[in-house]
This record gives structure tokens, C-alpha cells and sequence, in this order.
């Protein structure tokens, strides 16, 4: 592993999953979304990306390229991209056209994540591919078959996206697991872990894609980005109170009670079963939760073990006031 990475050479960038917050509309998310993404881009983050999930109460995000354009045509200079798109729900080519429409908008600032899971339940996705039946080498094809739509025409070509021919979207690999680790290095594609939700292959994924990357034309040397859960606040014992809005989504993705955005509840998992708090916990292994200080300190922990090139921090909280408060604290911490 290559020396660690200072915190300020750690670029911040954020994934936004659009909460509903219970009592708020889906409009309200909407703009909510909008004013974060402008904040991100006030401090400097790098990239503001949006995560495609359907059939799921409390989050509105299932239209990912039209929320992309509208976070790409309400900023100036932050990329904006799919965290990810997921590739089984969708045809290669509808995949290019509107990616590559997104890119025609506005150069030089879309990203294309890609994903191999559903994100959502069997019967969503049966209705989002009319029982089209997938298997294990769909994936690598489908992104191949990306890669040649978003590139330059070939001589002799019959199948051009139009938009999307030369438009060279960037397109990332991201997972959970070593599948995509290894066809991300094999590919030569930059890579992010959702370690936000699934952090426990973390470092054996990193590894393997270093260990694997072969360069390509499109990435000279392996690119990690890792998903970071992160509430910040003045104080630690205020951090936590804020995260039971968190706490309560993540219990109730393992209990399948999906709801919106609930408001912050003193000492919640003081009142939960143990058993719920380890799955909590596990759920928020690389969580960053606390004080600035509790909060340089955790993300330092977290470049020490992964060398990141980047964190991509998911920060929902009830108020949207103090998620941007949130995540001035976090570009606080990386730039001292």
C-alpha cells in the first residue's frame, strides 16, 4: 500500500438517496436535494451522486437520470452522477441515450455509476424488465456494451446511441461484494464500495481491485472511492441523538418497515433489543458519528485503512439545516 493519504488530498464528494422525511412531500425532498447538492458544490466537494431504488417508501430517487439533470442544472461546476444506475433494471442503449443527453447538457460533469444489484424486490424488477431473465454474464456484457455505446462510433457500427456516440461518460463499477472489485480492475474502471450499507468486504474488495487493476485508456492507476455514513455536530452526544434518524431507516431496512425519514429520538438504541443494535451496528460499521473532532478523527481511521482516494458521505438527517451543517463539519475536518 502506497503512504496515507492526508485527509485534505481525500476528496469529498456525496451520495444522496433523496429521503422523504415523514410529514415532508416528495417535492420537499426534491428541493432538499437540490440545496444540499448546492451546498456540496459551495464547499468544494467533487461529485454529487444519486442512487436508484424503487418500490421503497421514504425514498425518491427511482428516476436517477432525471434527478440527475436536475441537480446538474441547478449547479455550475460539481459533477453530477449515478450512484449508481442499475444495470439488470435497464437496456444498455436506454442506459446511453439518456446519460449521453445528460453529457451533450452538461460537459464534462456526468458521471455514470453502475450497479449490479436490482434495488429493489423481484416483482419491482419484473415490471421494470418485463420478465426479462438475467444470469451471471449480463452484467460484464451490459457494461461492455456501455463502453462501445458511449465511445466514438465505429466504422461499420449498426447499433449508435444518439445521444451517447462520443460522449465518453465515465462510467464506475460499484458493489458490495469482489465481483465487481475484479471487473473493475480487469476493465481498468474506477471503483467505488457501498461501505455505507455493506462495509464488511471492504478491504478485501480494495485489495483485490489494486492487487487486479490493469491500466486502460480510460484510468492510468486504481481509483477508490468508499461510501461513509457520516452525522456530525458540535458535540458527540448531539451527533448521536441526530443519527436515531438514521438508526430508525436502518432498523427498519432489516425489518422491512420502510417509512420516511423519521424525526431524531433521544437515546434509541439505548431502547432497542441487542440483537438490533449489532445488526445497527454492523449495518454502520464505517459510520463517522460525532463531534469535529470525533469526526477528523474517524475519517483519519478510515484513510488509514483504505488509502480512499475519495469518501462518499451519506448524511440523512431529519433537519435539512443541520445536514449542511453536517457536512461543513466533515470538509472542516478534511481541510485543517
Amino acid at each position: 500500500m502506497s503512504p496515507m493519504k492526508a485527509l485534505n488530498n481525500i476528496a469529498l464528494s456525496m451520495l444522496d438517496l433523496v429521503a422523504v422525511r415523514e410529514g415532508g412531500t416528495v417535492a420537499d425532498a426534491l428541493a432538499i436535494s437540490l440545496r444540499t447538492a448546492q451546498h456540496a458544490e459551495w464547499l468544494g466537494f467533487k461529485r454529487y451522486w444519486l442512487a436508484e431504488h424503487h418500490n421503497m417508501a421514504g425514498i425518491a430517487s427511482s428516476a436517477t437520470a432525471v434527478l440527475v439533470g436536475y441537480i446538474a442544472g441547478g449547479t455550475h461546476t460539481i459533477r453530477v452522477g449515478s450512484g449508481g444506475v442499475m444495470l439488470p433494471n435497464h437496456a444498455p442503449l436506454v442506459v446511453a441515450e439518456a446519460f449521453g443527453t445528460l453529457a451533450e447538457l452538461y460537459p464534462g460533469r456526468i458521471d455514470l455509476g453502475l450497479g449490479r444489484a436490482p434495488g429493489t424486490d423481484q416483482a419491482t424488477m419484473r415490471a421494470l424488465r418485463r420478465e426479462r431473465a438475467e444470469t451471471a454474464d449480463d452484467f460484464p456484457q451490459d457494461v461492455a456494451e456501455l463502453q462501445r455505446l458511449l465511445g466514438p462510433a465505429q466504422p461499420g457500427q449498426r447499433l449508435i446511441a444518439m445521444p451517447g456516440a462520443g460522449t465518453n461518460v465515465p462510467i464506475w463499477l460499484l458493489g458490495s461484494s469482489l465481483f465487481s472489485a475484479q471487473l473493475a480492475a480487469e476493465r481498468g474502471l474506477p471503483y467505488a464500495f457501498a461501505s455505507h450499507f455493506a462495509p464488511r468486504l471492504l478491504l478485501q474488495a480494495i485489495a483485490l481491485y489494486r492487487q487486479n487493476f490493469r491500466p486502460s485508456a480510460t484510468l492510468a492507476k486504481p481509483y477508490v472511492t468508499i461510501g461513509v455514513p457520516l452525522i456530525a455536530a458540535p458535540t458527540d452526544a448531539e451527533a448521536e441523538y441526530l443519527a436515531s434518524s438514521t438508526y430508525q431507516r436502518v432498523l427498519g431496512i432489516l425489518t422491512g418497515e420502510r417509512r420516511g425519514l423519521q424525526p431524531p429520538v433521544e437515546h434509541f438504541l439505548a431502547q432497542r433489543h441487542p440483537q438490533e443494535r449489532a445488526a445497527i451496528d454492523d449495518f454502520l460499521a464505517a459510520a463517522v458519528i460525532g463531534s469535529p473532532d470525533t469526526v477528523r478523527d474517524g475519517l483519519s481511521a478510515l484513510a488509514q485503512a483504505t488509502d480512499a482516494d475519495e469518501f462518499m458521505l451519506v448524511c440523512d438527517i431529519y433537519d435539512p439545516a443541520l445536514r449542511l451543517r453536517s457536512l461543513d463539519i466533515a470538509a472542516a475536518a478534511c481541510s485543517a
